[in-house]
């Protein structure tokens, strides 16, 4: 007898449709009566798996931030490498976690702004480390002469603006998989930092 895969949990069902409904609606268009009806659930019965639909935003919000931070991470471990290579690696592994779930990744990207406080000020600290850590490479690579920069900050910002960028135009079911986007956006990009 074949075993059937796992089925996902309510809440994992929720999340998943709450996002694909802020990514094509966005999050303040977007109701918890609306969220119910597409998973099925009277709007009371909702609540009694979710609070709210900011809730919901922050979990994929700081979720993503931590898939974001794990493929960085990953990236950069191996601290032997030239810069460059790091750098290249890093590219490639955001890339990765844009395509993996485009909505989400979308969400992340533009709907963060709804977050209350302390929330919204915890993700555009968690954002700004991000970034640091690009600049930080790119800075590494200037200093080595291994990239030609001046302006880390400027780099890393369109370095960043450029890749978040692909939410946007990508389609799973295009005609470059997500390792052909990754490399070629990563040969593009340091094209231009290339010493």
């Amino acid at each position: 007898m074949t075993a059937l895969p796992p089925t996902r949990s309510r809440k994992a069902q929720i999340d998943g449709t709450a996002t694909a409904l802020f990514h094509a609606r966005g999050f303040a268009a977007t109701s918890m009566r609306e969220l119910a009806t597409a998973v099925g659930l009277e709007a009371g019965s909702l609540y009694s798996h979710v609070r709210s639909k900011e809730e919901i935003l922050h979990r994929v919000c700081f979720g993503l931030a931590e898939e974001f931070f794990t493929a960085f991470d990953a990236a950069t471990a191996a601290t032997q490498q030239p810069v460059a290579q790091q750098l290249r690696q890093a590219i490639e592994a955001h890339v990765g976690v844009l395509t993996r779930d485009v909505a989400a990744s979308s969400v992340f990207l533009h709907e963060w702004r709804h977050l209350s406080e302390p929330a919204r000020t915890e993700f555009v600290a968690l954002r700004d480390r991000y970034e640091a850590g690009f600049r930080a490479l790119i800075q590494q690579g200037t200093a080595a002469g291994e990239l030609r920069c001046p302006d880390p900050v400027f780099a890393a910002l369109t370095l960043l603006a450029s890749l978040n960028w692909l939410p946007t135009w990508y389609r799973p079911d295009g005609r470059l998989s997500p390792e052909d986007i990754a490399h070629r956006l990563a040969e593009q990009l340091l094209s231009g930092l290339a010493n």
